[in-house]
């Protein structure tokens, strides 16, 4: 089996990907995730699945110390539909960082970006998207190619990286408002429309949001974004939760992955060309039905309740070994009934 992944194009597990996305379309379970202006959070990121000082194949990016010694791995680009208020997560086809081919030059993420970005918008053409990303995306290329695809943006804008907007931002007249929630935390706001990005894209004018959050023991996080989405008093909350829900791409998604029994950085075989990524390729599809059963499966939902992933994976696969399956469904309905019928609902 490996020998046959390896010789596959990983492209072509887009198509997998895409008619579960359809199925959950079809049956209205993506209405949950509806953002704001009848749009749905994309976050990107990227993350390492794979690095050995030995293994290495044909497509492994290389980085060499001063010392000479070579270091070969594997990175890809993941995305997510997510919403701020749900756990699960729906993840989409991702797209590989991959040696240039034909040359020795390492892939990129902003390559990556663009391909898969193309590839998301050529897939699902009337799909409203708002993408959310860090800190490095927020310059001028790339918001134009988000533009070209017709999708919005909430941007990660660090000080540091933007000292032109963030001068321009303090020079200019800014509408501030601030409340206190029923938990006692007091949320801040400042924002300005249509500011430029920087000298180098002057005329390419975003909306900025600046947020400071403090609890009620004084301690104070602060961040601030760009968007082309116009901020208001009404809408800076939802925005500030739009950006910061960003981090389920880390901690719901490459977190889950490496750390709740899916091994993701596990090398289960390099091969000489794609085996790798198809590897990487076929987990992330089986992520996805994962959670997808936890939004509409009862019987995975309660099996979920009974302990960690890693504990129910083990559990899956003892008795794996020693039954047949007559479907999922019913496997995971005697599952429960065995494990842990107090948690079956419905």
């Amino acid at each position: 089996m490996r020998e046959r992944l390896d010789e596959i194009d990983p492209k072509q597990f887009r198509s997998a990907f895409k008619r579960a996305f359809s199925m959950l379309q079809r049956n209205k379970v993506l209405e949950e995730y509806v953002y704001m202006n009848d749009s749905y959070l994309v976050s990107i990121d990227g993350t390492g699945q794979f690095s050995s000082s030995k293994v290495h194949c044909n497509n492994c990016c290389i980085k060499e110390s001063k010392d000479g010694t070579k270091s070969y791995y594997h990175q890809m680009l993941g995305a997510a539909l997510v919403h701020p208020n749900k756990k699960q997560v729906i993840p989409l086809a991702p797209e590989p960082i991959l040696k240039q081919d034909g040359t020795d030059k390492n892939g990129s993420e902003r390559g990556s970006c663009k391909r898969l970005l193309a590839d998301l918008r050529r897939e699902h053409p009337h799909l409203k998207i708002i993408v959310v990303e860090d800190g490095l995306s927020s310059n001028g290329p790339h918001i134009r190619t988000l533009q070209d695809l017709d999708m919005r943006y909430i941007l990660g804008a660090k000080p540091g990286d933007h000292k032109f907007l963030f001068d321009w931002v303090n020079s200019s007249d800014q509408t501030k408002h601030s409340f206190v929630d029923k938990d006692g935390i007091k949320h801040s706001f400042s924002f300005v429309n249509k500011v430029p990005l920087n000298d180098a894209n002057f005329e390419l004018e975003v909306n900025f949001l600046e947020y400071w959050e403090e609890d009620k023991k004084g301690k104070i996080g602060h961040y601030s974004w760009v968007t082309d989405i116009p901020i208001t008093k009404e809408n800076a909350y939802k925005i500030m939760r739009g950006g910061r829900a960003r981090w389920k791409i880390e901690n719901e998604t490459f977190n889950t992955l490496k750390n709740q029994g899916y091994n993701f950085e596990h090398n289960y075989g390099h091969g000489k060309v794609n085996l790798c990524t198809n590897m990487t390729m076929m987990m992330l599809l089986a992520f996805l039905i994962d959670q997808a059963q936890l939004l509409c499966c009862r019987y995975f939902q309660s099996l979920r309740k009974c302990g960690t992933y890693k504990s129910l994976w083990e559990t899956l696969r003892v008795v794996l070994k020693f039954f047949e399956i007559e479907s999922w469904e019913k496997f995971y309905e005697i599952m429960v009934v065995k494990m842990c019928p107090l948690t079956l609902t419905g």
